[in-house]
């Protein structure tokens, strides 16, 4: 989730193979990376197209994937307070942000650019990627899921869990959160933001 304040840095220019934790959220070594100007779909965010639901968030999640196969350049001056560096990011020629949000698989993040809206008016017109059907923006199914939690405290709702895979934290709109379950006797516990989870030293999911 994108946060409504950032912590200007040196400008700082990461390299790379990455790893992706979402469609708008990548890796490179140890630093956590929040593409700029566009907002994907969560990996636990389900489309409609042709009257069948599928998982949009995964499907952005991997064309994000595809996009950074041979590498990525990534470069920022800024942090936010989650400490992902907020980055324009290209893969070869390609402006990473721009490329997702003209096939569809991104919206241009408003709420914080304008960068990218010809990218995404372009995508509604040709009716490509989530545009082929119907949906809701990311920052809106964020939202619903923070506000229709079910944990003990609904102002708490992050899972931080404990596995062979370490501790990593789930955030309500996360494809693994309804199956996740927390058990404290065993260290496990509930987190109300996720800045709060990572001081914590649990990390978000990636593959």
């Amino acid at each position: 989730m994108m946060t409504a304040f950032s912590i200007p840095v040196a400008a700082m220019e990461l390299s790379g193979s990455a790893t992706i934790q979402d469609g708008d959220t990548l890796r490179i070594g140890e630093q956590v990376i929040r593409l700029i100007g566009m907002d994907a779909p969560e990996n636990g965010q389900d489309c409609e197209r042709n009257g069948r639901s599928y998982n949009c968030g995964a499907t952005a999640e991997n064309k994000l994937r595809s996009i950074l196969r041979d590498g990525v350049i990534c470069t920022g001056d800024e942090f936010d307070d989650f400490g992902r560096l907020l980055a324009k990011c290209r893969a070869g020629d390609l402006d990473v942000s721009a490329e997702m949000v003209r096939s569809g698989w991104a919206l241009a993040f408003r709420k914080y650019s304008t960068t990218y809206v010809s990218e995404e008016d372009a995508a509604r017109s040709a009716h490509v990627g989530m545009w082929a059907g119907t949906f809701i923006p990311a920052w809106e199914f964020r939202a619903a899921k923070w506000e229709g939690n079910d944990a003990p405290d609904p102002a708490c709702p992050i899972k931080g869990n404990i596995s062979k895979r370490g501790r990593i934290y789930h955030t309500p709109w996360s494809r693994s959160y309804s199956r996740t379950k927390i058990n404290t006797a065993k260290g496990e516990r509930w987190f109300c933001n996720e800045g709060e989870a990572l001081a914590a030293g649990w990390r978000a999911p990636f593959r």
